[in-house]
């Protein structure tokens, strides 16, 4: 059953109504997070119902050890896993010494959660009848600091309606958590001390194994009416907790409030002794600042972001919340303001995936950051990649290859592959193409070629390396072959000539030349320097080109298209529309052994290098390879709309190009694939951005030349966004039957539109 509970509105996300069975899937919808740090959006009251808490802290992690049922040589020997944090939000709410809780109440009315895109906050209000029959009336409001990233902020408020009470706040702040996803149970986190200061509160901890040292913090106040006021508080230690216990009384009629303040100070941006200093520091700028003034400052901060990142849809109510909720959780995650961090695919929003690193950074979120940010944030990207390269190499040396050869991640936090099943850890070698296309089409939209001379060519040397060692030359097909491989379909696994993988091997290595060719021309001395380090000659990447070259891509000549793999024609090739629809989602319904016989595609695979290489094919052979494989794709990877949205609509499919735009921009409001209390799928969220950009706007890169190719579903009105185009912001606002742009700035944009060249003049509107 899709979560239909989610109500339609531009800029906000609004459930109205608690149903238990919900709290789960809210807690992720509604999760916060700043880039430094997030947390799902759990109750800061007791609650005894079911839950899936959550609080983690940006880059920190621990090395669980990987758990496999048989060991085989080359094997990572951890999964990497985002820590859920000492929680800081906790406040217990006593009603004249009856513990608040939802689950266990006699009634729950007026119940509303909102969380507003717009300015930042998550806000949740209701009416409640304990059991004591007192009936109060609660509003919380909460958000964590884009200004002052380690601090967020909590306004609860709580209002008798039809007695006088006691109110009772217990704030606490608690290390003995424990993580969701676990492979054997390790206790992740050693709390180190526990300290009271005045009104101030600090945990400090660390991680085992990797040994991150944090302090978390809490800082309170009362008010009554909106006044403040003095009130001791009891304080209660243990070896792993800490709480302050303040209690008012109040009138019926009366607002009794506490603010609290709260977070994470951590040695990755502060020497690890004076972690409680800096904490202190972080508590007296929030506190003197005050919850009001701090949340001003949050409306502001999302302003800015807005203001460069919106996408209008007029029209279209759930496609408008849709593309925001995914704008908004990109925002939440990852800002660029610091090397050290990635995109996780569940962000700040669950632990599936481990909050890793994956190549749907390449793949989908640079195109986002570079547009919609400073093009230095996706160069940090790139270069988080090029400080991890000589650990590429080391996974390659694991699996047997030699000579600088580099082999990236599939999952990673710090370089070191971390994923634990042989099919995609040894096997799902695509991910380093996607490496080497980013650097590609880093230069190919910002212009800027220095990152290759400086980092990038190492890169792509050792990835060239990589795929001519893994390349096989057959004798009885005279080409060279991939052998036990899985390409982004993971419903295939080990089989050969995934023809995605041998399409971006051979691009690589052939990259990887042309640009080795031009370092020599114009950069004689990165060109010197890099070839001396990498030991790298002549003669080798001749022999590189050798395998580019004479790779061999399986093709029917029956249906006039490549093959998936050499195997795809001898399945039984049932299409999506014939499969009965309780059987799906299929990996929930069938046996591995079942999926991997079938021909259903999990997510675009051949048609991921018809959406890369769109240039090196006619339209008509894209449009013939997407109408032999869309029908058997079921789209039960997050990553497969967006692809197939931005396809659709280069072949003027308009209807199907929406259907799916829909299914990526609301896959977690709508819950498609019956997970979201899993977390959200944010990495993802950067190719629905991409489905209204480049494909219903059209808009790609050629000649060096931003060109569009407008087109408009018949459901909207009309739609803008804003592209950061070296260092120019041009607004493009599409409307049934003309275009408009302008551009911001004191210089012409020159730009293609259906094929004719543009000037657009800085402030001026151009119609089209």
């Amino acid at each position: 059953m899709n979560l239909d509970y989610i109500i339609p509105n531009a800029w906000s996300i609004i459930e109205e109504g608690f149903d238990p069975n919900k709290v789960k899937a809210s807690e992720s919808i509604f999760s916060l997070g700043n880039g430094a740090m997030g947390q799902r959006a759990n109750f800061e009251e007791r609650y005894s119902g079911p839950t899936f808490q959550g609080s983690y802290i940006a880059g920190v992690y621990y090395p669980d050890k990987t758990r496999v049922g048989w060991w085989k040589n080359g094997y990572p020997e951890y999964f990497a896993k985002v820590l859920n944090a000492p929680s800081w939000i906790g406040i217990n709410v006593m009603i004249n010494d009856e513990t608040l809780d939802l689950y266990t109440c006699k009634k729950v009315e007026n119940f509303k959660r909102e969380l507003n895109m717009k300015e930042g906050w998550l806000f949740r209000s209701f009416t409640v009848t304990l059991q004591n029959d007192v009936e109060v009336e609660v509003n919380v409001k909460r958000f964590l600091s884009l200004t002052e990233d380690e601090v967020g902020a909590i306004n609860y408020e709580v209002k008798p309606l039809n007695s006088d009470i006691k109110v009772t706040f217990q704030s606490y702040l608690d290390s003995g958590i424990t993580n969701e996803d676990t492979n054997w149970d390790d206790q992740f986190w050693d709390t180190q001390d526990v300290v009271q200061d005045g009104e101030k509160a600090f945990i400090k901890a660390k991680t085992m194994k990797t040994e991150f040292h944090t302090c978390t913090f809490m800082e309170s106040r009362i008010f009554l009416n909106g006044t403040s006021v003095e009130s001791n508080a009891e304080v209660d230690k243990t070896s792993n907790k800490i709480a302050f216990t303040y209690a008012q009384d109040a009138k019926q009629g009366e607002t009794v409030a506490i603010h609290k303040f709260g977070g994470y100070t951590v040695d990755r941006n502060h020497d690890k002794d004076q972690l409680i200093n800096a904490a202190s520091s972080v508590l007296d700028t929030a506190v003197n600042a005050g919850f009001s003034n701090l949340l001003e400052s949050q409306k502001e901060a999302w302003a800015k972001i807005w203001d460069m990142a919106d996408i209008t849809i007029d029209g279209d109510l759930k496609a408008q919340q849709g593309i925001r909720f995914n704008i908004f959780h990109l925002n939440q995650t990852y800002l660029g303001t610091d090397p050290q961090l990635n995109i996780g695919p569940k962000g700040f929003t669950g632990e599936k995936y481990g909050g890793s690193t994956y190549w749907d950074t390449e793949a989908y979120c640079i195109p986002f950051y570079m547009a919609t940010k400073d093009q230095s944030v996706a160069r940090m990207l790139l270069t988080y990649r090029y400080k991890h390269l000589e650990k590429a190499i080391e996974n390659a040396e694991k699996l047997g290859f030699k000579n600088g050869a580099a082999l990236y991640p599939m999952v990673t936090m710090n370089g070191e592959e971390c994923h634990n099943e042989w099919e995609i850890t040894f096997e799902e070698i695509h991910r380093n193409g996607a490496i080497a296309f980013a650097i590609y089409n880093y230069f190919r939209y910002t212009g800027d070629f220095s990152y290759v001379p400086e980092m990038g060519l190492e890169v792509l040397i050792g990835i060239a390396r990589f795929w001519h060692q893994r390349a096989t030359f057959s004798t009885y097909r005279n080409k060279y072959v991939i052998l036990g491989v899985t390409g982004p379909n993971e419903y295939e696994n080990n089989i050969n000539n995934n023809w995605y993988t041998n399409y971006i091997a051979q691009w690589c290595i052939k990259y990887a030349a042309e640009c080795i060719d031009k370092v020599e021309a114009d950069y004689n001395t990165d060109y010197t320097r890099v070839m001396n380090k990498a030991k790298l000659s002549k003669a080798e990447v001749k022999e590189w080109l050798e395998v580019a070259n004479n790779m061999y891509f399986p093709h029917s000549e029956e249906h006039n298209v490549f093959l998936q793999q050499d195997g795809f024609l001898d399945k039984e090739l049932i299409t999506v529309a014939d499969l009965d629809k309780s059987q799906r989602p299929i990996n929930q319904k069938w046996s591995w052994d079942r999926i991997l016989r079938s021909p259903y595609i999990k997510q675009a695979d051949t048609l991921q290098g018809f959406y890369f290489f769109e240039d090196h094919f006619s339209t008509e052979e894209l449009e013939r390879h997407f109408d032999f494989y869309e029908p058997f794709t079921v789209h039960e990877s997050s990553l497969s709309p967006c692809v197939h949205s931005i396809q659709a609509a280069k072949l003027d499919r308009m209807e199907q190009a929406y259907t799916f735009y829909l299914r990526t921009s609301r896959l977690d409001l709508d819950d498609y694939n019956h997970e979201v209390h899993e977390g959200l799928h944010i990495t993802s969220m950067a190719g629905t951005w991409m489905s209204i950009v480049e494909g219903f706007g059209g808009m790609r890169v050629k000649d060096n030349m931003l060109t569009f190719e407008p087109r408009i579903p018949e459901q909207w009105e009309g739609y803008s966004f804003k592209v950061n185009f070296r260092n120019q912001i041009l607004k493009v606002i599409v409307n049934q039957g003309k275009t408009h742009f302008e551009v911001d700035g004191d210089q012409d944009l020159q730009i293609v539109v259906n094929g004719e060249n543009v000037t657009i003049s800085p402030n001026n509107l151009v119609t089209v």
